[in-house]
């Protein structure tokens, strides 16, 4: 595990990304909507709020959204049905200290501007718990609802995030497709920190190269934990070659809680299994050098709320314990 060095702890950025990820070690969190919708699209997000405030009680470390603008049936899941950047605002308001992702915002699809100024809005009204996760997209059906260009989705995300970065600092001077500016206008507010944690999905079209340089962390689909620490210790060892530290590694996990003694069963993307199960799997992921796992109960046979208890009681004390908030 390359994260092993003589760096002590990740890069400080905001409250949530100092809370959420911390060097050698895992914390957990949980996709929203909290909720089982096995053979539909579309949740029914009944006690959705309640849930959230449930998980930041038990002590889970952050919630996360999805950005799907439009409900492709073939693509199987309409998210949480809100807007991301207004969901995450009512969350801001209605919680306290769990962290706010968004896994992740299609930049592609959107402008910059607009992505960088609810982002900020959002960090700043949380007290600094936003984590931002960006992709370029991988619902082709999508693109010509917006006269967009699927096959050129990557240059667009790598200018998107140029763009937010540059609308960080006071006054910028820069030019990009999306944008010109001569130092004349900014752009509030400003992230709580000053930088907007930005978590790249997958490769988003980009090389290892390129990722390692506008980074501050990655989120990976699930693979088998040998290919995961493969792919990690990859990502480590670029960021290695252009001077920075170890950044932090996410993925989620579809889950569904089985008994005790009960053989555990594929799902797509997780697995059906029982509690120990899951903490030795864990355990693995966090010797592979994954630092957050998101899981996600859509598929979960059991009551909802009975889950979280006995996922707060038996798997959050084996991880989440070197977590506070800051």
């Amino acid at each position: 595990m390359v994260q092993n060095s003589q760096q002590s702890q990740f890069q400080s950025l905001n409250a949530g990304y100092n809370n959420v990820f911390k060097l050698n070690s895992l914390s957990i969190g949980l996709v929203v909507p909290i909720e089982s919708y096995p053979s539909q699209n579309s949740p029914t997000m009944v006690d959705h709020l309640a849930r959230v405030q449930l998980a930041e009680k038990l002590g889970f470390a952050a919630v996360w959204l999805r950005d799907v603008p439009f409900n492709v049936p073939s693509f199987g899941d309409a998210g949480q049905l809100f807007d991301p950047f207004t969901y995450l605002g009512f969350l801001a308001a209605q919680t306290s200290t769990i962290a706010l992702g968004v896994a992740s915002i299609v930049l592609p699809l959107r402008h910059p501007a607009h992505v960088a100024k609810s982002a900020a809005s959002v960090d700043v009204l949380s007290k600094g718990r936003l984590l931002m996760g960006v992709a370029s997209g991988d619902r082709p059906q999508e693109y010509p609802a917006m006269q967009l260009g699927y096959e050129n989705r990557g240059h667009r995300f790598a200018q998107s995030v140029e763009y937010i970065r540059q609308m960080q600092s006071s006054n910028p001077v820069f030019k990009n497709d999306y944008g010109q500016f001569n130092g004349e206008i900014d752009m509030l507010p400003k992230a709580k920190s000053g930088k907007l944690p930005l978590l790249i999905t997958g490769q988003s079209q980009q090389s290892d190269a390129w990722i390692a340089e506008h980074a501050d962390g990655r989120m990976f689909y699930p693979h088998k934990v040998e290919l995961q620490q493969q792919l990690i210790n990859n990502w480590q060892q670029q960021l290695a070659v252009i001077g920075r530290g170890p950044q932090p590694v996410m993925q989620p996990l579809y889950f569904d809680l089985a008994n005790n003694g009960e053989a555990p069963s594929s799902l797509h993307l997780g697995f059906r299994a029982s509690i120990e199960y899951l903490v030795n799997y864990l355990m693995q992921l966090q010797h592979a050098g994954v630092n957050h796992v998101a899981l996600n109960l859509r598929f979960n046979q059991g009551d909802i709320t009975h889950t979280l208890y006995q996922l707060a009681e038996h798997v959050l004390p084996h991880f989440n314990r070197n977590n506070h908030y800051e």
